[in-house]
């Protein structure tokens, strides 16, 4: 074989590695994991404050001390630390990994009368979502999600929810039917939300699957990059009085 020839095949094979290799290595050994997805910050949280064997408890929740919250009543709104924002899964050059973008950027109100949710409403600056990922978000805020010309998503709450006697920090199930405006797009959905009360506030995180299509969202997959035709927009809303 000769040289010129033997010298092409290395940088051919150097070129395969790096193209192979180098994505696993970002993925696998550099990037940070995906951030726990809020319904499960919700679960762990609740098995620490409702027992006390600590071998069940996991190492990063705190335990605390159970609550109850006998009379709801009144206005309650999003706090500062309230989080709302994405979660989809991508194959990024062969490696699958999560994708996470999200903001704190959220506003709004929640009015209880005696044990029951009455109204609810909530505003997300969405051109403030972001993600481990600058590249990424370049195409979220412009070809994706266009937040030049639909900067926020909002959720409006169409039928009363019933509460139990009261709020703990035993985690409580509840459907919330509303209606959800996303990219400009309005439509029904019923969510399931999870509540507990941690501290004075009620904590309320929950899922909604979206199917890029059914609301006018491009499919984010890109050369080197596919997804599903589908992610998950998730919530931790902390509220207070």
């Amino acid at each position: 074989m000769s040289r010129p020839l033997r010298y092409a095949l290395i940088s051919i094979g150097v070129a395969l590695v790096m193209f192979v290799g180098g994505p696993w290595v970002y993925i696998n050994l550099i990037r940070d994991d995906a951030p726990e997805s809020f319904l499960d910050q919700a679960s762990a949280t609740t098995i620490a404050v409702a027992t006390t064997d600590t071998t069940l408890v996991p190492s990063d929740v705190t335990v605390a001390p159970a609550e109850t919250l006998t009379d709801p009543s009144g206005a309650w709104r999003v706090a500062a630390e309230s989080l709302v924002g994405y979660r989809v899964d991508e194959v990024l050059f062969g490696q699958n990994v999560t994708a996470v973008g999200r903001t704190n950027s959220v506003t709004g109100e929640v009015t209880v009368e005696g044990i029951q949710v009455v109204s609810a409403s909530f505003e997300v600056d969405m051109t403030t979502i972001t993600s481990d990922e600058p590249k990424r978000d370049a195409q979220f805020a412009s070809r994706i999600m266009d937040t030049l010309n639909f900067p926020t998503s909002t959720f409006v709450l169409d039928t009363p929810i019933a509460l139990a006697d009261g709020l703990g920090t035993q985690a409580t199930t509840h459907t919330a039917r509303g209606t959800l405006t996303l990219r400009g797009t309005s439509k029904p959905v019923d969510v399931t939300v999870v509540s507990t009360l941690r501290n004075g506030q009620v904590v309320v995180a929950g899922e909604i699957e979206i199917v890029f299509a059914e609301w006018g969202i491009p499919n984010p997959s890109i050369p080197g990059i596919s997804t599903e035709d589908r992610g998950i927009l998730e919530f931790n809303l902390v509220l207070e009085r």
